[in-house]
C-alpha cells in the first residue's frame, strides 16, 4: 500500500474550544497548501481543518487517509467531508458507502460530465477556468508543487451516485462554472433530496478559492453551526418580515 501523504493543518486559536473538523479533499492539480487562505479562516472560527492532497493520482491512499480523519474519537464532531471539483466525486462516493464517522458532506464544484481542455492547454485559459481571484491565480502561478494541466478530462465512470448520500450535504457551485455548468449541477443534484445547493455569483470552478472566498466559507461556517445544533439543519439566522 503506498505510503499516507502529507496533511496541511488548521486549528482553533489558542484559547478558543474546538467546535468541529473539516475534512477537505483537493480537485485536479491541487494539493492541501492550495487552500491556505480557506483552512485559516474556518479555523479561525474554531473548526480543526485537515487538507488532503489530490486524491486522484493515488485514491485509495488518500480515501482511506480520509476515512481515518473521520473516525478519529481525537478530533472534534461534528466530523465533515468536504471536496472541491473531483475531490468532491471522491467525498461523494465515500458518503455514499457510509464511512462511519462522518456527519455531513459539503461539495465544490462538483464535476457533473467529462471535460476537456485542448491536448496542449493553455496555461491563462485553465486559470480563466478556475479562478478569477487575483491573488488565487497569483498563488497557483508560483506554485511548484500545484500540476498545470491537470484540468482535463473526468471519466463519466467516476461520477458519484448522489442516491445512496444519507448525511446532511451543502452543496457550492460558481454560477459562471464552465468546467461543470451550474445547471447541470442542479440536475445531478436533484437525486439528493434534501441538499442545500447555494450558487455564488461571478464564482468559476474553483467556487472556495475565488472572488467570493469570503462569502462560500461565511456559508460553510452558518451550516457547520447549524449542523452543531441539530442535524436537521434548523435555521439559526432567520429574515423575519416586518408587520
Amino acid at each position: 500500500m503506498s505510503s499516507p501523504q502529507p496533511v496541511h493543518a488548521w486549528d482553533e486559536p489558542e484559547g478558543i474550544a474546538p467546535r468541529g473538523t473539516l475534512v477537505l479533499l483537493p480537485g485536479r492539480g491541487e494539493h492541501g497548501g492550495v487552500y491556505e487562505r480557506f483552512g485559516r479562516r474556518i479555523a479561525a472560527d474554531g473548526y480543526r481543518v485537515r487538507a488532503l492532497p489530490d486524491p486522484s493520482p493515488t485514491p485509495e491512499t488518500v480515501t482511506d487517509q480520509a476515512a481515518k480523519l473521520l473516525r478519529d474519537e481525537t478530533l472534534p464532531g461534528p466530523r465533515v467531508l468536504a471536496g472541491s471539483d473531483t475531490g468532491a466525486l471522491y467525498a461523494a462516493w465515500l458518503a455514499a458507502r457510509g464511512t462511519p464517522g462522518l456527519d455531513a458532506l459539503i461539495l465544490a464544484g462538483l464535476p457533473t460530465a467529462p471535460h476537456a481542455l485542448p491536448a496542449t492547454p493553455d496555461w491563462e485559459a485553465e486559470l480563466d477556468q478556475r479562478t478569477a481571484c487575483p491573488t488565487h491565480r497569483g498563488k497557483l502561478a508560483s506554485d511548484d508543487a500545484f500540476r498545470r494541466g491537470a484540468l482535463t478530462y473526468t471519466d463519466p465512470a467516476d461520477l458519484p451516485a448522489l442516491e445512496g448520500i444519507s448525511v446532511p450535504v451543502l452543496a457550492l457551485h460558481g454560477a459562471d462554472d464552465t468546467v461543470s455548468p451550474l445547471p447541470a449541477a442542479g440536475l445531478a443534484y436533484r437525486a439528493l433530496p434534501g441538499v442545500e445547493l447555494v450558487s455564488l455569483a461571478g464564482t468559476r470552478h474553483d467556487a472556495l478559492n475565488d472572488v467570493t472566498h469570503r462569502t462560500a466559507a461565511a456559508t460553510i461556517v452558518l451550516f457547520l453551526e447549524r449542523l452543531r445544533l441539530s442535524p436537521d439543519l434548523a435555521p439559526i439566522a432567520v429574515r423575519e418580515g416586518l408587520v
